[in-house]
């Protein structure tokens, strides 16, 4: 591999959205550095499981059934 063209890779500390603290390795930030989630796991629908909805907006969906409607979709 050729030198320094690669960052540096470090320690750095992930505040979730309930105060709790880990460390990770990243290339983010400096050495010692904590990044704050605004969204994570935690607060998230996709992962809680609150009341999401598919919406086909446009009817994109509608579209694209009626365009390949022969080919066994």
């Amino acid at each position: 591999m050729r030198k320094d063209i690669h960052p540096d890779y470090h320690m750095i500390d992930v505040k979730m959205t309930d105060g709790t603290v880990f460390k990770v390795r990243s290339t983010w930030g400096k050495e010692g550095d904590q990044m704050a989630l605004d969204i994570d796991p935690l607060a998230h629908p996709a992962w809680t499981g609150g009341s999401a909805k598919l919406m086909d907006t446009g009817g994109r969906v509608s579209k694209f059934k009626n365009k390949y409607a022969g080919l066994g979709f």
